[in-house]
């Protein structure tokens, strides 16, 4: 154990039989973790990026059996903000220093790239870096996205399991789901996928294979998160994933792609009390707090026991940057762009 999380540390490579190994001997758990925080500290360091989170639509075409906002789910009732109010909320987080806005949606056909540019380039002038996390779209449409704004983009590929991810997406196809990835990367915007832990039918061989995919992209973020089940779609009985494994595969990510920006998740803290600050320990360096209205949050509902529902934007920063102080860390005071150690990888 100890010779391959040597291994992992000074090369950042490993086999896909020894992230195995790390993912399910629970004598790895306690090394693993602190492995994955040297070197998180080497590469990325002590500051903490905050994020502010604006879920501008909770419409979304896609049908996914994992998802509260998918389609089919008529228990929620749906909004969509318009421009003014999207650029309102943009306005307060930069008003409360944070320095990237996060714009998340569901995949809404209302957003065109027409519709958002005007929006992306109005926030730009607030001197934030921009992510989007609005679904698959086409090349055209990153490209003019990017034109209008946007940094960095956000797109989960969920599983690198294909048979896997067709089932529990249905309509969607895992390699469109890549090449809006690849596409995302060669038109310059700083990308970020990731992964849902204890989805039913995954095994521990593709979760590591998930890891290996993040490598080989050269993911600049990646978030990991434990499927939650949702009552209000078809895995409403499944079983979920566990807060320990999502940690684990969190922390193998930052060993294999040591200078990533890697979040902990909500999720995480919905599963574990002070889990964000837990998975900032075990190889995390971002924390992405929301700044949409309580209002709204409340019908985001992507999966039950969401944290943080009632808190006013402004009191979950405060709240989290306690937290971080807390924990011996400090807030970031840029915008967060990766910084590549290319010497050392």
């Amino acid at each position: 154990m100890n010779t391959i999380l040597a291994k992992a540390e000074q090369t950042h490579q490993l086999t896909e039989a020894e992230l195995v190994r790390l993912l399910t001997d629970p004598d790895a758990t306690v090394p693993l973790y602190a492995a994955a925080d040297r070197v998180r500290q080497k590469y990325v360091g002590d500051q903490v990026e905050l994020r502010g989170l604006i879920e501008f639509s909770n419409i979304c075409k896609q049908n996914c059996l994992y998802c509260g906002l998918r389609r089919d789910n008529r228990q929620i009732p749906r909004y969509r903000l318009d421009g003014e109010t999207i650029l309102e909320f943009g306005r307060r987080a930069a008003e409360l220093g944070y320095k990237t806005l996060v714009m998340q949606s569901g995949e809404d056909e209302a957003f065109s790239p027409e519709r958002l540019a005007p929006v992306l380039t109005e926030l730009k002038k607030l001197g934030v870096a921009l992510t989007l996390s609005i679904g698959e779209k086409s090349r055209e449409e990153y490209a003019a996205l990017r034109a209008a704004g946007a940094d960095r983009y956000l797109l989960r590929i969920e599983t690198t399991d294909k048979a896997l991810y067709e089932k529990l997406d249905p309509g969607m196809s895992w390699d469109n789901r890549v090449r809006c990835l690849r596409d995302l990367k060669e038109l310059g915007y700083e990308v970020g996928t990731g992964s849902l832990v204890g989805l039913p039918g995954q095994t521990v061989e593709s979760m590591a294979r998930d890891v290996l995919f993040f490598q080989e992209l050269d993911a600049d973020m990646v978030g990991i998160g434990p499927f939650i089940p949702n009552p209000d779609t078809p895995l409403a009985s499944a079983d979920g994933g566990t807060f320990d494994l999502a940690c684990r595969m969190m922390a193998l990510t930052r060993l294999l792609l040591p200078d990533a920006n890697i979040p902990a998740t909500t999720a995480m803290e919905t599963l574990q009390p002070d889990g964000r600050m837990l998975a900032l320990q075990r190889g995390a360096n971002v924390v992405m707090p929301n700044v949409t209205d309580t209002d709204y949050r409340k019908m985001y509902m992507l999966y039950p026991g969401k944290i943080c529902l009632n808190d006013a934007p402004a009191d979950c920063r405060s709240c989290v940057t306690d937290k971080i102080m807390g924990i011996g860390r400090t807030v970031s005071q840029n915008q967060g762009f990766r910084r590549k150690h290319r010497s050392e990888r």
